[in-house]
């Protein structure tokens, strides 16, 4: 028999609320959580997964937060996006 999917399972759960366990439940949310993280996912080749995860290690963020962070990055620099700018104001590491 086939093991219902996280779907299904949090269906069933929300039709009987009352009798499912506040532990059951955490588990299927997370369960739910983690699908919807990883649902947008791109896959890469492997040399280029490999320095997806070294980057995401370096940065301390997320595989898809770290690939966010690129685009952005090259999306700003080739002017797809506008450039954030410094506050005139604001405190810069070295000097000018």
């Amino acid at each position: 028999m086939p093991q219902p999917d996280t779907a299904t399972l949090l269906e069933d759960a929300a039709d009987r609320i009352a009798d499912i366990s506040r532990a059951d439940l955490q588990i299927m949310l997370r369960r739910a959580a983690l699908l919807l993280r990883n649902s947008g996912s791109i896959s890469f080749e492997g040399d280029i997964e490999e320095a997806l995860r070294d980057l995401s290690g370096e940065f301390g963020k997320t595989r898809n937060d770290t690939i966010r962070f690129i685009v952005g990055e090259w999306m700003e620099k080739n002017t797809y996006l506008p450039v954030h700018m410094l506050e005139e104001d604001g405190d810069v590491d070295g000097s000018a």
